[in-house]
C-alpha cells in the first residue's frame, strides 16, 4: 500500500532526525473493543532510544517498550490493521493520516502544534511517574516511609499515590497545558497531604514545572502539620489553607483536584472547577446521599432498589453518571474509571475531564441528562442547580 509507505518514511524520518514527540494511534476498528487508543513517544533505556507504547484501554493502560527498528514496523501494522487515525507530532511540523473504510489512507501536513516547547526524553510521563522514597521528607513524616524503604502496612497507600501521580501525568499530556511551563493547581479537601505533597514533587522536580499548589482542608490540625512539612521540604509554592470546598473561591485554577469528597461537596468541586475555568478537573467521589434520597423507580427496575447495597451502587452509579453529563455539557471531555484496584482502596473510582475544543451540544446533553432523571424518578440533582445558579 502506497499510502502505508508513505506513513512508514514520515515515521522513520522523525526518528532519525530525533524531532518526534509523539504519535497517537486512535478510533480503533474494533468499536466494542476495551482499547481506544495508543501513545507513543521516545525514551532513553541503557543509554540507547527507544520507543514506549502507552495502550490506553477503557479501565486500564499498560505500558511497553521496543527498540526502535521494531517499532517501526509495530505502529505500521497497528494503524494498517487496528486504528484508523494516526497522527504524528514532530517539532518540525505534524502529520495526520488517517485509513478509510476501503482502505486508502488519507494524509494532510500540518503545522507543528508543539513548536518551541521542549519534549525532551527527561520529560516522559511513565518513566518519571515514581515518587522516590530516598531522602523523601514528605513521605517519611507522613508515615508511608521509614528509613528509605516504605513502611509495614502503606504499600497500598504508596501504589494509590503512584497511581494518581500517573493518572495526574497522562492527564496533563491530553491537554493544552502540555504546553505550560507554569501551572496553578488547587486540590480540595486535601485531607493529610499524600498526594498534594506527591503532586507537587511531581511536577516541581521531575517535570521541572513552575508551579503553585493550595491544598484547601478544613481540619485545622492537618493544616498545620502540612504546612510545618512543606517548609521542610522547602516547597516554597505549595501552602495549605483552612476551610471547607463550598466556602473557597477559586480562580485561575488549571487544575481541580477533589478526591473523596463527601456528597455534594464532589458536586460543589466540579462547580468551581467549571466556573474558574480549569483545563483539568480530577475527582474521586464519596457517599451519594443526596441522589440515593431520591431514587424513585418504577418498573422492572425496581427489584434492584429492594436491596440496599445494590440500592447504594445504583445511586452512586447515577450521580456520577449526570455528574459525566455536566462536565461534556460544559466542555469537558470526561472519563469515568477505576484508578486503583479495590485490594488498595475501596473508594476508587475517579472522575477526570479535560477540557476540549470539539464542538458541544450542550442543549442535546442536557436533555440526556434530564431524560436520566426522568428514568430514576430524581427531581433535583445538586450540580446542575448549580450551574443553573452561575447562569
Amino acid at each position: 500500500m502506497n499510502e502505508l509507505s508513505n506513513f512508514t518514511k514520515e515515521l522513520k524520518l522523525s526518528l532519525e532526525s530525533n524531532s518526534l514527540i509523539r504519535l497517537i494511534l486512535s478510533s480503533p476498528d474494533n468499536k466494542t473493543g476495551n482499547l481506544n487508543k495508543i501513545t507513543v513517544r521516545t525514551i532513553e533505556i541503557k543509554n540507547k532510544s527507544a520507543l514506549s507504547f502507552l495502550f490506553t484501554y477503557k479501565n486500564k493502560t499498560i505500558t511497553k517498550n521496543l527498540n526502535i527498528e521494531e517499532s517501526i514496523s509495530f505502529i505500521a501494522e497497528l494503524f494498517g490493521k487496528s486504528f484508523t487515525d494516526c497522527v504524528l507530532f514532530t517539532t518540525e511540523n505534524d502529520f495526520s493520516f488517517r485509513r478509510t473504510k476501503k482502505g486508502k489512507i488519507l494524509f494532510k501536513k500540518l503545522k507543528p502544534a508543539h513548536a518551541g516547547c521542549d519534549f525532551s526524553m527527561e520529560h516522559n510521563f511513565k518513566k518519571t511517574k515514581i515518587i522516590k522514597v530516598e531522602n523523601n521528607i514528605y513521605l517519611e513524616r507522613l508515615a508511608v516511609v521509614k528509613n528509605g524503604r516504605v513502611s509495614d502496612g502503606m504499600s497500598g497507600k504508596f501504589k494509590q499515590i503512584n497511581r494518581f501521580i500517573e493518572t495526574i501525568g497522562e492527564l496533563i499530556e491530553g491537554s493544552e497545558l502540555i504546553k505550560q511551563d507554569s501551572m496553578n493547581i488547587v486540590d480540595m479537601g486535601s485531607g493529610k497531604g499524600y498526594l498534594t505533597f506527591a503532586v507537587y514533587d511531581f511536577l516541581i522536580n521531575e517535570l521541572k514545572k513552575n508551579v503553585s499548589v493550595t491544598g484547601i482542608e478544613l481540619r485545622e490540625d492537618l493544616v498545620e502539620k502540612c504546612t510545618k512539612i512543606a517548609f521542610e521540604c522547602s516547597f516554597e509554592n505549595l501552602k495549605f489553607v483552612q476551610g471547607s470546598i463550598e466556602s473557597q473561591t477559586v480562580s485561575n485554577c488549571d487544575i481541580l483536584i477533589a478526591l473523596h469528597a463527601c456528597d455534594t461537596a464532589t458536586d460543589d468541586a466540579i462547580y468551581k472547577g467549571i466556573t474558574s475555568d480549569s483545563e483539568i478537573i480530577v475527582v474521586s467521589p464519596c457517599c451519594h446521599k443526596q441522589i440515593r434520597k431520591q431514587l424513585h423507580i418504577t418498573g422492572e427496575l425496581k427489584e434492584i432498589t429492594k436491596h440496599g447495597i445494590l440500592e447504594e451502587r445504583m445511586a452512586e452509579m447515577v450521580t456520577d453518571t449526570m455528574r459525566g453529563l455536566i462536565l461534556e455539557a460544559y466542555g469537558y471531555k470526561t472519563k469515568i474509571f477505576e484508578y486503583i484496584s479495590d485490594e488498595h482502596t475501596h473508594k476508587n473510582l475517579m472522575i477526570s475531564a479535560v477540557k476540549t475544543t470539539n464542538k458541544i451540544d450542550k442543549d442535546e446533553i442536557l436533555k440526556r441528562l434530564t431524560a436520566l432523571k426522568k428514568t430514576f424518578g430524581i427531581e433535583k440533582f445538586y450540580l446542575e442547580e448549580l450551574m443553573k445558579s452561575n447562569l
